[in-house]
Order: C-alpha cells, then sequence, then structure tokens
C-alpha cells in the first residue's frame, strides 16, 4: 500500500502543510520538527511521487541529453554525470543519439520531443550556426563542446587550446622534440581544430616546428584509427619521440601498434591522450591524460537547463568554462616515476 502525506502527518501527529515542507525542503521548518516528521517518513517508508510534483508545476521531470557517440567512454562517462546531476535534482534524463550527423542534431535540437521533455543537453559535432538561428521550440537548450555558436544558448566547454598545450608542454619539459598529433579530423571539427593548434602554439613557442608531417589526419576517433594513425606516421620513415593524441582511445590504439613494432612506451614514445577515461588506468601501461572535469561539465550543464526553468538566469546566455588538468601515469613517466601503479 502506498504510504501517503496524510499518513505520514497522522504518524508525526503534525499538519499535512508541515509533511510537505518538510519533503520539499522548505527553509522555514525547525530542527526539531524535521526530525520528528523524518523519523514518520523513514518508519513508514515514504516516498515522494515524484511524477506528480512535476506535473504539478506544468513539467515532465524529464531531461534529454543528446550526444554523438554513446559507445566513446567519454561520452559515457559524462552521462553519468549529468544523470547523477540531475537526479540530485529529482529529474530523470533520457538518452539520444545523433551519431554526430546534421541532420539527427538538427531534429534533436528543433524539439521532436518537446512534448516529453523541459529541457536538452545537446553535444553537437555537426550542427551549423543557421540551424539553430531559427529555432521556435522554447525548450531550453544547453550546449556542450568547444563549437562557438554565437547565439542566445548556454554553452558549457572546456579550453581545449589551453588543454592541448598543457599536454604538449609536459612532452617538451620531458625532454621530448619531435611530438606528433593524431586525430586531425579530415572533416570540419571544432575540437580537432583547436587541439592542433593548441599542439602548434605550444611548439612554436618552445622554438621547434609544428612539422605537418607529423600530424596524422582521421575519419573517425577510436582505437583503430589511433592505430591506423601511428601506422601511418610510422610507415612514412618518421619516429617522433611522442604522442599527443585526440583522445584516450586512440592514444590506447596508437601504443598497441607501438608495442607490436617493438618500441617502448614511454622509453622511445612517450603517449599523452585526452579525456582520461577510465580504460585508460588499467591498460599495461597507464596512460597519461588531459582530464577535463566531467561532473562540473554535467552539473552545469543541468543547472543551466533548470536555471532557465525557473526564470533565475538573464536573457544574456551563460558562457561557462570547465576546469582541466593533466593526470601524469605511466605512458610518459615510466613505471619508476609513477611507483610501479600510475593510476590516478
Amino acid at each position: 500500500m502506498r504510504v501517503s502525506l496524510k499518513d505520514v502527518a497522522a504518524h508525526a501527529g503534525v499538519s499535512i502543510k508541515t509533511v510537505s515542507n518538510v519533503v520539499n525542503n522548505y527553509q522555514h521548518v525547525t530542527p526539531a520538527m524535521r526530525e520528528r516528521v523524518q523519523r514518520s517518513i523513514d518508519v513508514l517508508g515514504y516516498r515522494p511521487n515524484l511524477a506528480a510534483r512535476h506535473l504539478r508545476k506544468g513539467r515532465t521531470g524529464i531531461i534529454a541529453l543528446a550526444l554523438p557517440e554513446l559507445g566513446n567512454p567519454y561520452f559515457a562517462e559524462l552521462a553519468a554525470a549529468v544523470i547523477d546531476a540531475a537526479a540530485a535534482h529529482d529529474y530523470i534524463v533520457l538518452l539520444d543519439h545523433t551519431g554526430g550527423h546534421r541532420e539527427q542534431e538538427i531534429l534533436v535540437s528543433q524539439g521532436f520531443r518537446a512534448r516529453v521533455i523541459d529541457g536538452l543537453i545537446l553535444s553537437p559535432i555537426e550542427l551549423e550556426t543557421e540551424d539553430l538561428r531559427d529555432r521556435a521550440e522554447n525548450v531550453p537548450l544547453v550546449l556542450l563542446g568547444e563549437r562557438d555558436y554565437d547565439l542566445p544558448y548556454d554553452h558549457i566547454a572546456i579550453d581545449n587550446v589551453a588543454a592541448a598545450r598543457c599536454a604538449v608542454r609536459h612532452l617538451l619539459g620531458l625532454g621530448r622534440r619531435e611530438v606528433a598529433f593524431i586525430g586531425a579530423r579530415r572533416g570540419r571539427s571544432e575540437p580537432a581544430q583547436l587541439r592542433v593548434r593548441g599542439w602548434r602554439e605550444e611548439l612554436t613557442e618552445a622554438g621547434l616546428p609544428a612539422d605537418d608531417g607529423l600530424v596524422a589526419a582521421t575519419d573517425g576517433w577510436g582505437h583503430a584509427d589511433g592505430a591506423a594513425a601511428m601506422n601511418r606516421i610510422l610507415d612514412s620513415g618518421r619516429r617522433p619521440d611522442a604522442v599527443f593524441a585526440y583522445n584516450d582511445p586512440m592514444a590506447i590504439g596508437a601504443m598497441r601498434v607501438l608495442h607490436e613494432r617493438g618500441l617502448r612506451v614511454p622509453e622511445d614514445i612517450a603517449v599523452v591522450g585526452f579525456d582520461d577515461v577510465v580504460e585508460g588506468r588499467f591498460g599495461a601501461v597507464t596512460l597519461t591524460s588531459v582530464s577535463p572535469d566531467k561532473e562540473a561539465i554535467g552539473r552545469l550543464a543541468v543547472e543551466s537547463v533548470l536555471a532557465r526553468l525557473g526564470g533565475d538566469e538573464g536573457p544574456q546566455p551563460r558562457r561557462v568554462r570547465a576546469d582541466h588538468r593533466l593526470v601524469e601515469r605511466e605512458s610518459t613517466l615510466g613505471r619508476a616515476a609513477t611507483g610501479g601503479t600510475g593510476r590516478g
């Protein structure tokens, strides 16, 4: 039998309004009264009807999260961060997979699920500014990623140029001088362009050539793409002493090729990835990686949607930069320097 507010009120000997104030976490409830009501809630096993609560506010209690690659570990971890952040506000998350295709991103952004969601968090790849300029749907939209659309939508991202420069600076600080970049995109990709730019700027500032012969473009960003890119660089006769990969799966694919060719990581070639996914922490050689603050990105995105729903934000869009840091592990420092674990 479902326990109601009335049942809790009778058990605690208080009014239904008092129980409601405690359940909704209103501030003007004394600690003693809050404790009294909470005891009754715990004894009876009361659970609030979240759907009814949202419906009373004219909402569904659902936020949509549209991602380009659900199989990519970074996006899987980001989705978990968004789901956790939404749950803290009694919201659930509906996942959409766009495949990074413009047509699907347009469909999602134009509100084809508008009747069942309160807000949309979208990480676009191919979406163009004109696709959003005439967006008629009034469901709050928050954009993730590095593409700047210069439109009135909140945007959460990290500084990809600064992050890439940090990775290259780490390699140069270890005495590496020929740093390859794998994962430049053959098609349009703002993140890839920004990371190549950071690679180029850091080398130039150090007085080293940013050799395009050490840049390997790919169609995708998976393990096989990283392996193929590493093979192409080595087959060209080049032997860099370091590799900076667009993301961790590509870095792991590159390290597999280096192992197959008898090259040691990091003794012969040091490797840095990007995104700091769990997989990179448990390989035979743990991976040094740029770590975006995925929890902060998820939290900020959800808070932006809820702020727009509550009318707490002004008309100006928020441009928020989440933090990043470089996590140094065995692929650049070696086992001795990391104490043989390197799983930070």
